[in-house]
């Protein structure tokens, strides 16, 4: 598909992911991001981008925001396990914005539905995992929501003529990001220079990609791949231990604090404690990352201790 002189929805677009990717968007085409501002802040919207406050899980908000004059939606509105107290509502809520934008699209005529889905979706699968990996096991409510999701996408995909783009994503960082490890710890150490909490042992080690490159990748597979169901994986070829990204953060801040742990082998309950997804579909579609999982972590995080090191202060 191309994306030039399209007419682009963007759900989910005030958040870290989405605001990026109508920012790299808008200046070839006619941009709307709809965002109920629950995680997002508007400020994030780019200027020159039409913003619509609209909560996805109604229909009459779905209908105003997708209308027939649509070419593309890049539906990135979710709700996550670590934002998110409710674990019913969250898998729920999921799947009812989904299927609300699926079905309206239908109804309209719009058929091009791009979906960031997660690494999630593979539970503790065996690394690198392919995008054919099964069965797919999520250990995670999040997982669940988003493994629904796929269904529902590939259903509209072979059945409904829709063509369809699914993502299954590593750990996206970068600026503005909030709730994440690496602004955690920073907000920590700025708080406390001396000790650093680390839920776990420290040992968790995942994929890490920068929001540029994470945008870049989309757009690339989106004007590249034209099954009726795209799906693919986006990561780096390496990854990052937690205690490594506390070490980056701490040089980074310039502290040596000594770290403490919650304990047990994962950050939460449905952490998955180690993922590296294999991306050699996505380097035979012609594109490659440009950073390893250290140098993403390590941009990020200058990125945000500059944000947040300003906000701490002020």
């Amino acid at each position: 598909m191309d994306l030039t002189d399209q007419r682009v929805v963007v759900t989910g677009g005030a958040g870290l992911i989405g605001s990026h990717l109508a920012d790299r968007l808008h200046d070839e085409n006619d941009v709307v991001v709809a965002d109920d501002l629950s995680k997002g802040t508007q400020d994030r919207v780019p200027d020159g981008v039409e913003f619509v406050e609209a909560d996805l899980t109604d229909p009459a908000d779905v209908d105003t925001v997708v209308t027939e004059d649509v070419d593309v939606v890049f539906h990135l509105a979710a709700y996550t396990d670590t934002n998110y107290d409710r674990p019913r509502q969250l898998f729920e809520e999921n799947s009812e914005m989904t299927y609300n934008l699926l079905e309206r699209m239908d109804d309209v005529g719009v058929d091009n539905f791009v979906f960031t889905s997660s690494s999630t979706v593979y539970g503790e699968a065996p690394r690198p995992t392919p995008e054919d990996y099964a069965p797919l096991e999520p250990i995670s409510i999040y997982g669940a929501s988003k493994l629904t999701d796929e269904a529902l996408l590939s259903t509209y995909a072979h059945s409904y003529e829709m063509s369809a783009w699914c993502f299954r994503f590593a750990n996206i960082v970068g600026p503005k990001q909030r709730g994440n490890v690496i602004p955690d710890f920073i907000e920590k150490l700025l708080d406390d220079p001396e000790t650093l909490e680390i839920l776990g042992d420290g040992r968790q080690e995942k994929s890490y990609l920068h929001v540029s490159e994470c945008v870049d990748a989309m757009c690339h597979v989106v004007e590249h791949a034209d099954k009726a169901l795209n799906t693919y994986n986006l990561g780096t070829r390496t990854t990052t231990s937690v205690n490594r990204i506390a070490d980056i953060v701490a040089d980074e801040l310039g502290l040596d604090p000594e770290y403490t742990y919650t304990g047990g082998d994962r950050g939460w309950t449905g952490d998955v404690p180690k993922m590296r997804l294999s991306i050699e579909k996505l380097s035979a579609l012609g594109w490659e990352p440009t950073q390893s999982s250290d140098e993403a972590v390590r941009r990020a995080t200058r990125e945000l201790v500059e944000e947040l090191r300003a906000g701490h202060d002020g």
